[in-house]
Formats: structure tokens, sequence, C-alpha cells
């Protein structure tokens, strides 16, 4: 993800500034505290979570604004 200033929503084709992080783990693939992140829009930040949430992938959602690096062990 780009850094807070200049996120772009993660969705395909989508080049809106992101206003949300979507903070989500694959259990399959990443160990249980490593937190990977998507940015979202509002028009597609429901979209994503049901995607990420539907596979119980989904972890939270917070805003860009409220968003820290830090708060999440190597998001990308």
């Amino acid at each position: 993800m780009d850094t807070p200033q200049t996120a772009i929503c993660s969705a395909k084709g989508c080049r809106a500034d992101a206003l949300w992080v979507l903070v989500w783990n694959n259990p399959k693939l990443h160990t249980p505290d490593r937190r990977k992140t998507w940015a979202a829009c509002d028009e597609h930040r429901e979209h994503l979570s049901q995607f990420l949430g539907v596979r119980g992938f989904l972890k939270e959602v917070v805003t860009v604004a409220d968003w820290t690096p830090e708060d999440a062990r190597d998001a990308s």
C-alpha cells in the first residue's frame, strides 16, 4: 500500500484516493501475527471487505487517517 498521504484504492481499475485501510491475513500463507493491507475508497470499501470477509481473512477496517504502519507487523 502507498503511504497514507497518497494511498490509492486497491480495487481493480480504481484510481480514487483511499479513505480506508483493510487489514487482513491469509492463515494458509501467513503467520498469525502477520498483517497485510488493502486500501479502499468509499465506493469499494464494502466490496473489498466482503471479499476478504467471506474468506475469513479480514481482521479490521480503519480510516487512512487513523492508520499507522506500526499498527501491523509486515503491513504491505
